[in-house]
C-alpha cells in the first residue's frame, strides 16, 4: 500500500512540473510574440491542397517528404522506449525518466547539429542521424538492463537533434515562399500518417513476436531509409540536399 501510495504522489508531482513549462509557452505566445503588419490584403480564405499548388511543389520537395517517411516508419513512438525500460524491470515510478533523458540530450544536441547543417553538409549530417537512429535500435534490441536501454536513449536523442530541425529547413528550402505553409502541412501530414503506421507495425510486432524484433525491425527500416539517402536521385535531375 505504501508503495502504491509513493507511485502515486510522484505521477502527481510529474504532472505538476508538466504545467510550469506550458504555463511558460503560454505566457510567451501572449506577452512575446507579435505579428509582423500585414503587406499585402488578407486573401480569401480557402483550402491550401489544391492540385494547382501541389503542383508547383518541386521534385526535391517530394523527396525530402519520401524520405521523411521511410524515416518515421524506422523511428516510431517513443512510447516504446517507455514500455523497452519497463520490460528489463525498471520500475514503473522511474520509466517517465527514459524519456527524460532521451529529450534532454535531443534539447542540448539540436544547437550544435544545426551548427553543422549551416556550416557543412546536410547530406552528411543526415547520414550521421540516420546511422544514430540505426545504432539507438540495436541497442534497445539487445538491452538486457535499465542502463542499456538508458544508452539507446541517449543516442536516439542524438538522432532526433541531427535530422528533426534539419529536416523543417529542407522542406523550407525545397517550397517556394508562397507556399510553405501548405508544404509543412503535406510534409507532417504524410510524416503523420507515417508514424501512425509505424506505430501499428511495432505494436503488432512486439505482441506477435517480441520487443527485440520491434527494434530490429526499426533498425531495418533505417537501412532503407539510408541507401535511398546515399543512392537514390529526384526527378530532374535534382542534386541531394549537401
Amino acid at each position: 500500500m505504501a508503495l502504491m501510495v509513493v507511485s502515486h504522489d510522484n505521477f502527481r508531482l510529474v504532472f505538476w512540473v508538466a504545467v510550469v513549462p506550458a504555463l511558460v509557452c503560454v505566457l510567451l505566445i501572449a506577452f512575446g510574440v507579435e505579428e509582423p503588419e500585414a503587406t499585402r490584403p488578407a486573401a480569401q480564405p480557402r483550402f491550401p491542397i489544391t492540385r494547382d499548388n501541389l503542383s508547383r511543389l518541386s521534385s526535391r520537395f517530394w523527396w525530402v517528404v519520401a524520405f521523411a517517411a521511410m524515416l518515421t516508419l524506422a523511428r516510431f513512438s517513443e512510447a516504446f522506449l517507455l514500455l523497452r525500460a519497463q520490460n528489463v524491470g525498471l520500475a514503473v515510478t522511474w520509466v517517465p525518466m527514459i524519456l527524460i533523458v532521451m529529450n534532454v540530450v535531443y534539447a542540448a544536441s539540436a544547437y550544435p547539429f544545426g551548427k553543422l547543417s549551416d556550416n557543412g553538409s546536410r547530406k552528411t549530417l543526415l547520414v550521421w542521424g540516420v546511422g544514430f537512429l540505426i545504432a539507438a535500435d540495436l541497442v534497445l534490441a539487445l538491452a538486457a538492463n535499465v542502463w542499456t536501454v538508458g544508452l539507446g536513449a541517449v543516442i536516439w536523442g542524438l538522432h532526433m537533434g541531427a535530422t528533426q530541425g534539419l529536416l523543417s529547413a529542407l522542406v523550407a528550402d525545397a517550397a517556394p515562399a508562397d507556399l510553405r505553409g501548405t508544404a509543412f502541412g503535406v510534409f507532417n501530414l504524410v510524416s503523420g500518417m507515417a508514424l501512425v503506421a509505424a506505430s501499428v507495425i511495432a505494436g503488432g510486432l512486439w505482441t506477435a513476436v517480441g520487443p527485440a524484433t520491434t527494434f530490429y525491425a526499426g533498425a531495418l527500416f533505417s537501412a532503407v531509409a539510408l541507401v535511398g539517402l546515399l543512392t537514390g536521385r529526384r526527378a530532374g535531375g535534382e542534386s541531394r540536399p549537401s
